[in-house]
């Protein structure tokens, strides 16, 4: 009976340390596959913005006591669309009896906006333009042979903007010459007054804006009911955000598979799996010490127990 007693907790402790053997193999493996796999962060798409003319005015009618915002734009468009129109009409109550007038007329009239390839791009034309305001039906507030504008942003690389005249310009009725270094100042009495700022170009490390033209206006025209017309106005303007760049990261530096030195041939017996076929799988750089330690952690435990049916 004594006997009994002594050999069932050999027997037990022979079987509790294969168990424990065999149970610890897998958790070591399972951390060390995760350890080893590797993958690719993607970043933003970008994008792109492209628009033609865009207003932003306050009408004023002839008894002052009502004022009616003219917010107005022609071929906005965003990626990976593009437009093409070259007339724009708009209506205001109370201006000419609800009659439509026209705001833009040109030749050209483009814009265009693109991302594909690790690349955001807009860009914009107008070409022979005469652009209007409400109370001014016959005399045009600016009229200009071309403009265009572009952005263009790309992964990795700085972003640019440009933006350009061609050609005379003429802002009611008179002809000027618009310089690039600061504003300008156009006064017509009993008509009114506009500042011209010629190509506004902005960039930071992933973003590019361009405005061919941008208009400040004070007019007071003092007919078809409109006393006074006030507010600014956009032609030709490019924006666009560049794609943020893949970055690859990895738990472990990267080797050359096989051990070989870096620039040599990757030559293997066919079948054969690759270092990133290991960690798609679980496994890793360890895994042939981890599996050689689970042979002796099998043998051990299958020792233990031979030696206690021995002694049983």
């Amino acid at each position: 009976m004594n006997g009994t007693i002594f050999r069932m907790p050999a027997r037990r402790l022979g079987a509790v340390a294969a168990a424990t053997a065999l149970a610890a193999v897998p958790v070591v493996l399972a951390g060390a596959g995760s350890a080893a796999a590797t993958g690719v962060e993607g970043g933003e798409a970008g994008s792109a913005h492209a628009l033609v003319l865009r207003t932003g005015l306050d009408v004023s009618l002839a008894a002052k006591t009502v004022r009616v915002p003219l917010a107005v734009s022609l071929n906005e468009v965003s990626a990976p669309r593009s437009a093409e129109k070259t007339a724009l009409t708009a209506r205001l109550d109370g201006v000419d009896h609800g009659r439509p007038f026209s705001v833009l007329r040109a030749d050209v009239a483009s814009a265009k906006a693109t991302v594909s390839g690790g690349k955001a791009e807009a860009r914009t034309e107008l070409a022979h333009a005469r652009l209007h305001v409400p109370g001014l039906p016959l005399l045009s507030l600016i009229e200009l042979a071309q403009v265009t504008s572009t952005a263009t942003c790309e992964a990795g690389k700085a972003p640019v903007a440009s933006a350009n005249l061609l050609g005379p310009v003429t802002v009611l009725g008179k002809k000027v010459t618009v310089s690039a270094s600061g504003p300008t100042e156009v006064k017509v009495p009993g008509v009114g007054e506009v500042r011209l700022e010629l190509s506004k170009k902005e960039t930071t490390s992933r973003t590019a804006a361009a405005t061919a033209l941008e208009l400040t206006v004070s007019v007071n025209p003092l007919k078809l009911n409109v006393a006074e017309v006030e507010g600014t106005l956009s032609l030709a303007r490019a924006e666009c955000e560049a794609p943020a760049v893949e970055e690859r990261t990895a738990a472990e530096p990267a080797r050359p598979a096989g051990g070989g030195q870096a620039g040599e041939a990757d030559v293997r017996p066919q079948g054969e799996r690759t270092e990133e076929g290991l960690a798609e799988t679980g496994g890793g750089s360890m895994t042939p010490y981890l599996a050689g330690g689970s042979v002796l952690a099998l043998s051990a435990g299958g020792a233990a127990f031979a030696l206690a049916r021995r002694r049983g």
